[in-house]
Protein backbone atom coordinates (compact mmCIF):
# COMPACT_ATOMS: atom_id res chain seq x y z
CA UNK A 1 0.00 0.00 0.00
CA UNK A 2 1.07 3.64 -0.62
CA UNK A 3 2.00 5.31 2.23
CA UNK A 4 -0.34 8.09 3.58
CA UNK A 5 1.33 11.43 3.23
CA UNK A 6 -1.70 14.19 4.18
CA UNK A 7 -4.07 12.39 6.54
CA UNK A 8 -6.49 15.59 5.58
CA UNK A 9 -6.28 16.96 2.42
CA UNK A 10 -7.73 18.55 -0.47
CA UNK A 11 -8.04 18.52 -3.97
CA UNK A 12 -9.14 20.92 -6.59
CA UNK A 13 -10.35 21.09 -10.00
CA UNK A 14 -10.16 24.20 -11.28
CA UNK A 15 -12.26 26.31 -14.46
CA UNK A 16 -13.21 29.54 -15.32
CA UNK A 17 -16.75 30.26 -13.40
CA UNK A 18 -16.57 27.25 -10.86
CA UNK A 19 -14.13 25.34 -8.78
CA UNK A 20 -14.44 21.68 -7.42
CA UNK A 21 -13.04 20.76 -4.10
CA UNK A 22 -12.77 17.72 -2.11
CA UNK A 23 -11.98 17.36 1.16
CA UNK A 24 -10.23 13.33 1.60
CA UNK A 25 -9.38 12.32 5.43
CA UNK A 26 -8.15 9.32 6.66
CA UNK A 27 -9.21 7.54 9.28
CA UNK A 28 -7.85 5.38 12.10
CA UNK A 29 -8.41 2.26 10.31
CA UNK A 30 -6.97 3.41 6.61
CA UNK A 31 -10.28 4.26 5.12
CA UNK A 32 -10.70 7.66 3.18
CA UNK A 33 -13.79 9.46 3.68
CA UNK A 34 -14.59 11.84 0.78
CA UNK A 35 -16.54 15.16 1.04
CA UNK A 36 -16.93 17.27 -2.33
CA UNK A 37 -18.21 20.92 -2.76
CA UNK A 38 -18.73 22.91 -5.54
CA UNK A 39 -18.19 26.98 -5.70
CA UNK A 40 -17.99 30.11 -7.55
CA UNK A 41 -14.80 31.85 -8.41
CA UNK A 42 -15.70 35.27 -7.31
CA UNK A 43 -14.15 36.67 -4.34
CA UNK A 44 -17.05 35.87 -1.43
CA UNK A 45 -17.10 32.47 -2.80
CA UNK A 46 -13.63 31.94 -2.67
CA UNK A 47 -13.51 33.04 0.73
CA UNK A 48 -16.39 30.76 1.85
CA UNK A 49 -13.98 28.04 0.41
CA UNK A 50 -11.24 28.97 2.75
CA UNK A 51 -13.73 28.70 5.89
CA UNK A 52 -14.74 25.63 4.39
CA UNK A 53 -11.56 24.07 4.42
CA UNK A 54 -10.43 25.93 7.84
CA UNK A 55 -13.34 24.64 9.84
CA UNK A 56 -12.44 20.86 8.14
CA UNK A 57 -9.12 21.28 9.62
CA UNK A 58 -7.40 21.36 5.99
CA UNK A 59 -4.53 23.00 5.64
CA UNK A 60 -3.09 21.02 2.79
CA UNK A 61 -4.34 22.07 -0.85
CA UNK A 62 -3.44 20.64 -4.21
CA UNK A 63 -4.49 22.06 -7.36
CA UNK A 64 -3.86 22.08 -11.25
CA UNK A 65 -2.22 25.14 -12.98
CA UNK A 66 -5.00 25.63 -15.43
CA UNK A 67 -4.21 28.64 -17.44
CA UNK A 68 -4.56 32.01 -15.43
CA UNK A 69 -7.56 30.50 -13.37
CA UNK A 70 -5.76 29.66 -10.03
CA UNK A 71 -4.32 32.75 -9.67
CA UNK A 72 -7.49 34.14 -7.74
CA UNK A 73 -7.51 31.06 -5.90
CA UNK A 74 -4.16 30.87 -4.62
CA UNK A 75 -4.14 34.68 -3.85
CA UNK A 76 -6.90 34.05 -1.48
CA UNK A 77 -5.62 30.69 -0.25
CA UNK A 78 -2.27 31.60 0.46
CA UNK A 79 -1.91 33.30 4.10
CA UNK A 80 -3.80 30.03 5.70
CA UNK A 81 -3.18 27.15 3.26
CA UNK A 82 -0.50 25.39 2.32
CA UNK A 83 -1.23 24.91 -1.46
CA UNK A 84 0.59 22.69 -4.37
CA UNK A 85 0.84 23.58 -7.50
CA UNK A 86 0.73 20.89 -10.05
CA UNK A 87 1.61 20.69 -13.56
CA UNK A 88 -1.15 19.36 -15.64
CA UNK A 89 1.19 16.36 -17.20
CA UNK A 90 2.47 15.17 -13.64
CA UNK A 91 -1.79 14.51 -12.37
CA UNK A 92 -3.50 14.38 -15.98
CA UNK A 93 -6.54 11.61 -15.32
CA UNK A 94 -7.66 8.49 -17.95
CA UNK A 95 -9.71 10.26 -20.82
CA UNK A 96 -13.26 9.07 -21.32
CA UNK A 97 -13.78 8.24 -17.08
CA UNK A 98 -13.48 11.43 -15.52
CA UNK A 99 -15.45 14.38 -14.82
CA UNK A 100 -15.17 17.75 -12.54
CA UNK A 101 -15.84 15.54 -9.81
CA UNK A 102 -13.66 12.57 -10.65
CA UNK A 103 -10.76 15.34 -11.49
CA UNK A 104 -10.89 16.81 -8.00
CA UNK A 105 -11.26 13.54 -6.03
CA UNK A 106 -7.87 11.91 -7.98
CA UNK A 107 -5.82 15.43 -7.57
CA UNK A 108 -6.92 14.88 -3.92
CA UNK A 109 -5.97 11.12 -3.58
CA UNK A 110 -2.65 12.07 -5.60
CA UNK A 111 -2.00 14.34 -2.67
CA UNK A 112 -3.19 12.15 0.16
CA UNK A 113 -0.22 9.84 -1.05
CA UNK A 114 2.55 12.69 -2.03
CA UNK A 115 2.44 11.83 -5.90
CA UNK A 116 1.63 15.57 -7.43
CA UNK A 117 4.72 17.20 -7.37
CA UNK A 118 4.56 20.79 -6.81
CA UNK A 119 5.55 24.12 -9.18
CA UNK A 120 7.87 26.37 -7.61
CA UNK A 121 5.92 29.41 -6.87
CA UNK A 122 8.17 32.88 -5.46
CA UNK A 123 6.71 34.82 -3.00
CA UNK A 124 4.74 37.73 -3.54
CA UNK A 125 7.39 40.52 -3.89
CA UNK A 126 9.01 38.49 -6.98
CA UNK A 127 5.67 37.87 -8.39
CA UNK A 128 5.24 41.34 -8.62
CA UNK A 129 8.98 42.12 -10.38
CA UNK A 130 8.63 38.54 -12.58
CA UNK A 131 4.90 40.12 -14.02
CA UNK A 132 6.70 43.16 -14.77
CA UNK A 133 9.55 41.78 -16.12
CA UNK A 134 7.37 39.45 -18.49
CA UNK A 135 5.07 42.59 -19.73
CA UNK A 136 7.85 44.43 -20.77
CA UNK A 137 9.46 41.15 -22.97
CA UNK A 138 6.07 41.24 -24.63
CA UNK A 139 6.72 44.71 -25.28
CA UNK A 140 10.14 44.45 -26.96
CA UNK A 141 8.61 41.47 -29.31
CA UNK A 142 5.94 43.93 -30.24
CA UNK A 143 8.51 46.26 -31.12
CA UNK A 144 10.45 43.99 -33.42
CA UNK A 145 6.99 42.98 -34.79
CA UNK A 146 6.16 46.43 -35.89
CA UNK A 147 9.82 47.16 -36.72
CA UNK A 148 9.51 43.92 -39.32
CA UNK A 149 6.19 45.71 -40.67
CA UNK A 150 8.37 48.79 -41.12
CA UNK A 151 10.36 46.72 -43.45
CA UNK A 152 7.96 44.93 -45.25
CA UNK A 153 6.15 48.26 -46.54
CA UNK A 154 9.59 49.69 -47.67
CA UNK A 155 10.17 46.62 -49.33
CA UNK A 156 6.78 46.43 -51.26
CA UNK A 157 7.21 50.17 -52.36
CA UNK A 158 10.49 49.32 -53.67
CA UNK A 159 12.91 51.29 -51.06
CA UNK A 160 15.98 48.63 -50.71
CA UNK A 161 17.38 51.58 -48.45
CA UNK A 162 18.12 48.59 -46.15
CA UNK A 163 20.47 46.52 -48.54
CA UNK A 164 23.06 49.59 -48.34
CA UNK A 165 22.22 50.74 -44.25
CA UNK A 166 22.88 48.41 -41.82
CA UNK A 167 19.97 49.62 -39.91
CA UNK A 168 17.05 50.96 -41.30
CA UNK A 169 15.96 52.57 -37.92
CA UNK A 170 18.85 54.45 -37.80
CA UNK A 171 19.29 58.36 -38.02
CA UNK A 172 20.15 58.58 -41.54
CA UNK A 173 17.81 55.98 -42.83
CA UNK A 174 15.14 57.36 -40.50
CA UNK A 175 15.76 60.55 -42.19
CA UNK A 176 15.60 59.75 -45.52
CA UNK A 177 12.35 57.87 -45.22
CA UNK A 178 10.42 60.98 -43.85
CA UNK A 179 12.15 62.92 -46.69
CA UNK A 180 10.73 60.21 -49.34
CA UNK A 181 7.36 60.01 -47.74
CA UNK A 182 6.79 63.35 -47.43
CA UNK A 183 8.11 65.11 -50.76
CA UNK A 184 6.75 65.68 -53.76
CA UNK A 185 9.57 65.31 -56.03
CA UNK A 186 12.15 63.50 -54.92
CA UNK A 187 15.90 65.21 -55.10
CA UNK A 188 19.15 63.28 -54.75
CA UNK A 189 21.46 65.87 -54.31
CA UNK A 190 19.34 67.61 -51.12
CA UNK A 191 18.64 63.36 -50.11
CA UNK A 192 22.46 63.68 -49.90
CA UNK A 193 22.93 66.30 -47.48
CA UNK A 194 20.72 64.09 -45.13
CA UNK A 195 23.21 61.77 -44.40
CA UNK A 196 25.33 61.46 -41.69
CA UNK A 197 29.47 61.80 -41.95
CA UNK A 198 29.90 58.61 -39.96
CA UNK A 199 27.58 56.17 -42.51
CA UNK A 200 30.38 54.55 -44.40
CA UNK A 201 27.91 53.47 -47.12
CA UNK A 202 28.72 55.18 -50.81
CA UNK A 203 26.63 57.34 -50.76
CA UNK A 204 25.89 57.35 -54.73
CA UNK A 205 24.71 53.42 -53.46
CA UNK A 206 22.31 54.68 -51.04
CA UNK A 207 20.58 56.95 -53.89
CA UNK A 208 20.40 54.12 -56.30
CA UNK A 209 18.66 52.08 -53.51
CA UNK A 210 16.00 54.98 -53.32
CA UNK A 211 15.41 55.90 -57.06
CA UNK A 212 12.55 54.33 -58.36
CA UNK A 213 10.76 53.93 -55.48
CA UNK A 214 6.33 53.31 -55.57
CA UNK A 215 4.50 54.81 -52.65
CA UNK A 216 0.91 53.76 -52.23
CA UNK A 217 -1.23 54.97 -49.64
CA UNK A 218 -2.01 52.26 -48.14
CA UNK A 219 1.63 51.36 -47.25
CA UNK A 220 2.24 55.37 -46.59
CA UNK A 221 -0.51 54.98 -44.09
CA UNK A 222 0.99 51.68 -42.63
CA UNK A 223 4.21 53.39 -42.12
CA UNK A 224 2.91 55.77 -40.21
CA UNK A 225 0.64 53.62 -37.93
CA UNK A 226 4.14 51.57 -37.33
CA UNK A 227 5.95 54.20 -36.53
CA UNK A 228 3.56 56.33 -34.15
CA UNK A 229 3.15 53.11 -32.71
CA UNK A 230 7.35 52.28 -32.06
CA UNK A 231 7.37 55.26 -30.49
CA UNK A 232 4.44 55.05 -27.79
CA UNK A 233 6.11 51.61 -27.21
CA UNK A 234 9.83 53.64 -26.32
CA UNK A 235 7.78 55.82 -24.13
CA UNK A 236 6.19 52.46 -22.14
CA UNK A 237 9.49 51.16 -22.08
CA UNK A 238 11.12 53.83 -20.45
CA UNK A 239 8.33 53.78 -17.90
CA UNK A 240 8.14 50.44 -17.25
CA UNK A 241 12.17 50.35 -16.86
CA UNK A 242 10.95 52.90 -13.50
CA UNK A 243 8.66 50.54 -12.40
CA UNK A 244 11.54 47.31 -12.74
CA UNK A 245 13.74 49.37 -10.58
CA UNK A 246 11.12 50.14 -8.09
CA UNK A 247 10.42 46.54 -7.76
CA UNK A 248 13.71 45.50 -7.53
CA UNK A 249 14.95 47.67 -4.57
CA UNK A 250 14.99 45.00 -2.40
CA UNK A 251 16.64 42.40 -4.17
CA UNK A 252 19.74 44.85 -5.16
CA UNK A 253 22.31 43.50 -3.15
CA UNK A 254 21.57 40.02 -4.96
CA UNK A 255 21.68 42.30 -8.80
CA UNK A 256 24.80 43.53 -7.96
CA UNK A 257 26.64 39.92 -7.28
CA UNK A 258 24.50 38.75 -10.16
CA UNK A 259 26.31 41.49 -11.84
CA UNK A 260 29.62 40.37 -11.53
CA UNK A 261 29.01 37.43 -13.79
CA UNK A 262 30.47 38.15 -17.48
CA UNK A 263 27.92 38.64 -20.07
CA UNK A 264 25.50 39.44 -17.06
CA UNK A 265 24.22 43.18 -16.89
CA UNK A 266 21.93 44.24 -13.85
CA UNK A 267 19.32 44.54 -16.40
CA UNK A 268 19.89 40.80 -17.04
CA UNK A 269 21.00 40.30 -13.23
CA UNK A 270 17.47 41.30 -12.33
CA UNK A 271 15.34 39.53 -15.09
CA UNK A 272 16.97 36.19 -13.55
CA UNK A 273 16.32 37.37 -9.90
CA UNK A 274 12.52 37.70 -11.32
CA UNK A 275 12.32 34.09 -12.63
CA UNK A 276 14.38 32.32 -10.16
CA UNK A 277 13.84 34.38 -7.14
CA UNK A 278 16.68 34.65 -3.65
CA UNK A 279 15.69 31.62 -2.10
CA UNK A 280 17.64 29.01 -3.58
CA UNK A 281 16.76 26.41 -0.52
CA UNK A 282 13.70 25.61 -3.05
CA UNK A 283 15.53 23.95 -5.55
CA UNK A 284 17.21 20.51 -4.09
CA UNK A 285 20.75 21.63 -5.89
CA UNK A 286 21.98 23.55 -8.94
CA UNK A 287 21.14 20.41 -11.70
CA UNK A 288 17.62 21.04 -9.83
CA UNK A 289 17.60 24.34 -10.89
CA UNK A 290 19.49 24.53 -14.20
CA UNK A 291 16.59 21.08 -14.91
CA UNK A 292 13.55 23.49 -13.95
CA UNK A 293 15.28 26.18 -16.36
CA UNK A 294 15.37 23.27 -19.36
CA UNK A 295 19.02 23.44 -19.64
CA UNK A 296 19.75 19.37 -19.06
CA UNK A 297 19.36 16.49 -21.56
CA UNK A 298 15.84 14.87 -21.38
CA UNK A 299 15.54 11.14 -19.73
CA UNK A 300 13.66 9.54 -22.63
CA UNK A 301 15.36 5.68 -22.35
CA UNK A 302 12.97 3.12 -22.79
CA UNK A 303 14.17 -0.95 -23.28
CA UNK A 304 18.17 0.41 -23.04
CA UNK A 305 17.80 2.96 -25.81
CA UNK A 306 17.58 6.63 -26.12
CA UNK A 307 15.39 8.19 -27.82
CA UNK A 308 15.57 11.85 -27.40
CA UNK A 309 18.17 13.77 -25.31
CA UNK A 310 17.27 17.23 -26.25
CA UNK A 311 16.97 19.62 -23.96
CA UNK A 312 12.81 20.42 -22.73
CA UNK A 313 10.88 23.09 -23.37
CA UNK A 314 10.99 24.30 -19.79
CA UNK A 315 12.01 28.10 -18.99
CA UNK A 316 10.96 29.88 -21.89
CA UNK A 317 11.63 32.94 -20.40
CA UNK A 318 14.81 32.25 -18.36
CA UNK A 319 16.14 29.83 -21.20
CA UNK A 320 16.32 32.91 -23.84
CA UNK A 321 17.58 35.14 -21.36
CA UNK A 322 20.18 32.82 -20.37
CA UNK A 323 21.39 32.30 -24.20
CA UNK A 324 21.61 36.11 -24.71
CA UNK A 325 24.14 36.38 -21.53
CA UNK A 326 25.94 33.37 -22.93
CA UNK A 327 26.17 35.07 -26.15
CA UNK A 328 28.01 38.00 -24.08
CA UNK A 329 30.11 36.19 -22.16
CA UNK A 330 32.37 34.37 -24.55
CA UNK A 331 32.78 37.65 -26.76
CA UNK A 332 34.19 39.32 -23.38
CA UNK A 333 37.92 39.66 -23.49
CA UNK A 334 38.31 41.26 -20.14
CA UNK A 335 37.22 38.28 -18.35
CA UNK A 336 38.05 35.42 -20.83
CA UNK A 337 36.73 32.61 -18.26
CA UNK A 338 33.63 31.64 -20.21
CA UNK A 339 35.62 31.85 -23.25
CA UNK A 340 37.73 29.44 -23.18
CA UNK A 341 35.36 27.02 -21.49
CA UNK A 342 33.30 27.72 -24.67
CA UNK A 343 36.08 27.32 -27.41
CA UNK A 344 37.12 23.91 -25.42
CA UNK A 345 33.43 22.54 -25.60
CA UNK A 346 32.89 24.01 -29.45
CA UNK A 347 35.74 21.93 -30.40
CA UNK A 348 34.03 18.53 -29.35
CA UNK A 349 30.19 19.26 -29.51
CA UNK A 350 29.71 22.34 -32.01
CA UNK A 351 28.46 25.70 -31.05
CA UNK A 352 24.75 25.34 -30.33
CA UNK A 353 25.44 22.50 -27.46
CA UNK A 354 28.51 24.85 -26.66
CA UNK A 355 26.13 27.82 -25.78
CA UNK A 356 23.69 25.67 -23.89
CA UNK A 357 26.55 24.72 -21.78
CA UNK A 358 27.17 27.76 -21.32
CA UNK A 359 24.31 28.96 -20.06
CA UNK A 360 24.08 26.41 -17.97
CA UNK A 361 27.22 27.56 -15.98
CA UNK A 362 25.93 31.06 -16.10
CA UNK A 363 22.51 29.60 -13.93
CA UNK A 364 24.97 27.49 -11.62
CA UNK A 365 27.17 30.16 -10.85
CA UNK A 366 23.73 32.25 -10.18
CA UNK A 367 22.59 29.64 -7.25
CA UNK A 368 25.95 29.00 -5.72
CA UNK A 369 26.25 32.88 -5.58
CA UNK A 370 23.11 33.65 -4.01
CA UNK A 371 23.04 30.76 -2.03
CA UNK A 372 26.47 31.59 -0.59
CA UNK A 373 26.15 35.49 -0.84
CA UNK A 374 29.59 35.54 -2.88
CA UNK A 375 30.49 37.38 -6.05
CA UNK A 376 32.00 35.73 -9.22
CA UNK A 377 34.90 34.14 -7.89
CA UNK A 378 35.26 30.40 -9.69
CA UNK A 379 37.47 28.15 -8.24
CA UNK A 380 39.26 26.99 -11.39
CA UNK A 381 39.74 30.55 -13.27
CA UNK A 382 43.25 30.58 -12.66
CA UNK A 383 43.36 27.08 -14.07
CA UNK A 384 41.45 28.08 -17.10
CA UNK A 385 43.00 30.87 -18.16
CA UNK A 386 46.36 29.13 -18.29
CA UNK A 387 45.20 26.27 -20.39
CA UNK A 388 47.76 26.90 -23.06
CA UNK A 389 50.92 26.51 -21.55
CA UNK A 390 53.95 28.39 -23.30
CA UNK A 391 55.49 25.50 -25.39
CA UNK A 392 59.00 26.64 -24.83
CA UNK A 393 58.96 26.21 -21.42
CA UNK A 394 60.89 23.18 -20.19
CA UNK A 395 58.68 20.67 -17.92
CA UNK A 396 60.67 21.82 -14.68
CA UNK A 397 58.83 25.24 -15.47
CA UNK A 398 55.55 24.38 -16.39
CA UNK A 399 56.18 21.64 -13.03
CA UNK A 400 57.03 24.84 -10.88
CA UNK A 401 53.90 27.04 -12.87
CA UNK A 402 51.28 24.02 -11.95
CA UNK A 403 52.37 23.80 -8.38
CA UNK A 404 52.24 27.59 -8.08
CA UNK A 405 48.86 27.43 -8.94
CA UNK A 406 47.24 24.29 -7.18
CA UNK A 407 49.12 26.62 -4.15
CA UNK A 408 46.99 29.70 -4.63
CA UNK A 409 44.20 27.61 -5.08
CA UNK A 410 43.95 26.23 -1.66
CA UNK A 411 45.96 22.85 -1.97
CA UNK A 412 48.95 22.19 0.17
CA UNK A 413 51.61 20.35 -1.24
CA UNK A 414 54.46 19.50 1.78
CA UNK A 415 57.15 18.08 -0.96
CA UNK A 416 56.47 19.27 -4.41
CA UNK A 417 59.76 17.58 -5.70
CA UNK A 418 58.55 14.07 -5.06
CA UNK A 419 56.27 14.82 -7.63
CA UNK A 420 56.78 12.63 -11.17
CA UNK A 421 56.49 13.61 -14.48
CA UNK A 422 54.81 11.00 -16.80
Amino acid sequence: MLKVMHHVCCGVDVHKKFVIATIVSTTETGIAKYITKRFGTFNDELNQLKDWLLEANCLELCMESTGKYWIPVYNVLEDKINITLANPKYIKAIKGKKTDKKDSIWIADLHRHGLAPGSFIPPHAIRKLRDICRYRTKLVSNKSSEKNRVQNSLTMCNLAISHVLSDTFGKTAQRIIEYVLTCDTFDPDYCKTLIDGRVKADHDEIIRSIVGYQLSVDQVAKIRFANNHLNFLDEMLLDIDLKIDEFAQPFRHQIDLLSTIPGVTPVSATRIISEIGVNMEIFHSDKHLCSWAGLVPQNNESAGKKKSVKISRAGVYLKPLLVQCANAAIKSNENPYFKIKFQNIKKRRGHKKAIIAIARMILTCAYHMILNNQPFEPSDFNITSHTNPDKTQSVEQQLQSAIALLQANGFAISNPYSISVQ
